[in-house]
């Protein structure tokens, strides 16, 4: 009975009658159920796709649940809500639209070529450290690049305290005993959606590249190590991906509490008596409180979703063996100044901290980032260190695999950018590779309506589009792109890109021998450089 009410609100959508002239809505059967979209220039667009059960109430920090078939024929001509998060109050050339937020969030959107069959599948995991982001920002727009022959989808993930909150209470109610992740379960989830449904959209199941920037970029990392996604995507992407040091679930280690200890901390300075009250507590007003306690929210090494910290995944091996393409930009922190201590005094007290806290390496430190110029310095060190020496490891990990890595320095300026000290800030190169150029966030500087600005953002579309298709990224027109292990080689983006070889010419292995000493003595990494370095572990077995 059921099979044929479905089967008659299929021919009456069918049935509908139309303008003249007019495109008919397209309606897919999908295995999670019928869903009519919108034809734009040839393409089907479908909006606000359920792929999980709503995190709500007694679900809030429970893993997704997979949702029921839903009957009739599903209304995909709007994006759904955002998963919650701050409300930005200062001013930010990121600060964009998120639209309505609720915890009912867990919804992804399809682009689709018209008659797309077996099409490889681009999954976009947005930015936002872990904090904030959402799938329907304009940039993020999936037309572009489902022009180039691909399924695009962008999914919604939780985000913040609701999204990696780990909690004794949590872990306890769990059968494995773990809690946190609940963002990069939502991820795991939504690529099962995709799994069994993106055929139904014209795509290929087994042609899946995840891709992410930033905290985006974090998570492709993070699915990358983690046993439950493998085998759910065969190719990714990484732009300004970084691989900190990470909380683990009950041990304090390299330099930073226990995840559930942290957990705890929130529920005291939140004044929660119990799991139960914070379940309780208005999410807006949960997700407020916990970013004014200073909450920062991060993966949780469990021993099973992350079995174990990412460099030593990647060291073993033990990574999902995909092709790579990864990169950062040269502006990394023009934007991100937050994450720069304050400058010391003069160049004397610079080279003395450096002294301080890198100690033999000292020397090569400043013949790197030199104290004649404190402040490009200090730029360059915290972008090496976190996103530089990322980009170039996971490339280089990858080779190690036998799986191809493709390495990239975007270090493009335009005028409004480079005026304001952004040249090649970072994110910069996102509306590039969708072909979004002209639909930025209201702050963003503006990208000039030039040729120039339009042929390289056709060459970077080009490139990822063909990287999802077959594993090796090329453009009509443009550079070989050469793969790392070809001498280190990596496509430096300026104007045009150019094909080069070894972007930072000592760097990657400076920094690869400080976060190694760092690991053999217990001591975090990444983030806490150059002038506020603690003093380096010395020599370990297997560093340089």
């Amino acid at each position: 009975m059921m099979s044929f009410v479905r089967g008659l609100a299929l021919v009456l959508a069918a049935c509908v009658a139309v303008p003249a002239g007019a495109t008919e809505p397209p309606v897919v059967e999908a295995p999670a159920g019928a869903v009519r979209g919108t034809m734009e220039d040839g393409l089907r667009v479908f909006l606000g796709l359920p792929f999980a059960q709503p995190p709500v109430g007694d679900r809030r920090w429970q893993p997704p649940a997979e949702l029921p078939r839903w009957e009739g024929v599903r209304d995909g001509t709007r994006f759904g809500a955002s998963c919650i998060q701050p409300v930005r109050r200062a001013p930010s050339i990121y600060a964009d639209d998120v639209g309505p937020t609720s915890e009912d969030c867990l919804t992804l959107n399809v682009w689709a070529p018209e008659r797309a069959e077996g099409a490889p599948v681009f999954v976009w995991i947005y930015g936002g450290a872990l904090t904030s982001g959402a799938s329907r920002l304009s940039m993020y727009d999936g037309a572009a690049l489902a022009r180039q022959g691909l399924v695009v989808v962008s999914i919604n993930y939780r985000v913040g305290v609701l999204g990696y909150l780990a909690h004794p209470e949590l872990s306890a109610e769990s059968d494995e005993r773990i809690s946190g992740n609940y963002g990069l379960l939502d991820q795991i989830a939504a690529l099962r959606w995709i799994n069994r449904n993106i055929a139904a959209f014209g795509g290929d199941p087994a042609q899946v590249t995840i891709a992410g920037e930033s905290a985006g970029a974090l998570s492709v990392m993070y699915l990358m190590a983690s046993p439950d996604a493998r085998g759910l995507f065969q190719r990714a992407i990484a732009q300004s991906a970084y691989m900190l040091s990470t909380p683990e679930l009950r041990e304090a280690r390299f330099g930073a509490p226990s995840a559930e200890a942290v957990g705890t901390w929130l529920q005291g300075q939140l004044e929660a008596g119990s799991l139960a009250d914070l379940r309780a507590t208005d999410a807006q007003t949960l997700t407020e409180a916990a970013v004014r306690a200073g909450y920062i929210p991060w993966g949780t090494i469990d021993g099973r979703v992350l079995p174990r910290q990412l460099v030593d995944i990647f060291d073993r091996g033990e990574q999902a063996p995909v092709p790579i393409l990864a990169g950062f930009n040269e502006g990394e922190i023009r934007s991100l100044r937050v994450l720069l201590p304050p400058p010391p005094a003069d160049a004397e007290a610079y080279e003395s901290a450096i002294r301080a806290g890198y100690g033999d390496l000292a020397d090569r430190f400043l013949g790197l980032y030199p104290s004649d110029r404190i402040e490009e310095s200090m730029l360059a060190t915290t972008r090496d260190a976190m996103y530089g020496w990322t980009a170039e490891r996971l490339a280089a990990r990858q080779t190690a695999i036998g799986q191809p890595g493709f390495l990239y320095l975007f270090d493009h300026g335009y005028p409004a950018a480079d005026e304001a000290g952004l040249h090649a800030f970072h994110a910069s190169e996102l509306p590039y590779v969708f072909g979004t150029i002209r639909r930025t966030a209201p702050d963003w500087p503006q990208i000039p309506p030039t040729e120039t600005e339009e042929r390289l953002s056709r060459a970077m579309t080009g490139y990822w589009a063909s990287f999802a298709r077959t594993g090796r990224p090329s453009a009509a027109g443009q550079p070989d792109w050469r793969p790392y292990d070809d001498g280190q080689a990596y496509l430096h983006i300026a104007e045009t890109p150019e094909a080069r070889t070894d972007p930072l010419p000592g760097h990657y292995e400076l920094h690869e021998e400080v976060v190694c000493r760092r690991r053999a003595g217990n001591v975090g990494w990444t983030w806490n450089v150059g002038v506020i370095a603690p003093p380096l572990p010395p020599r370990a077995p297997g560093c340089r």
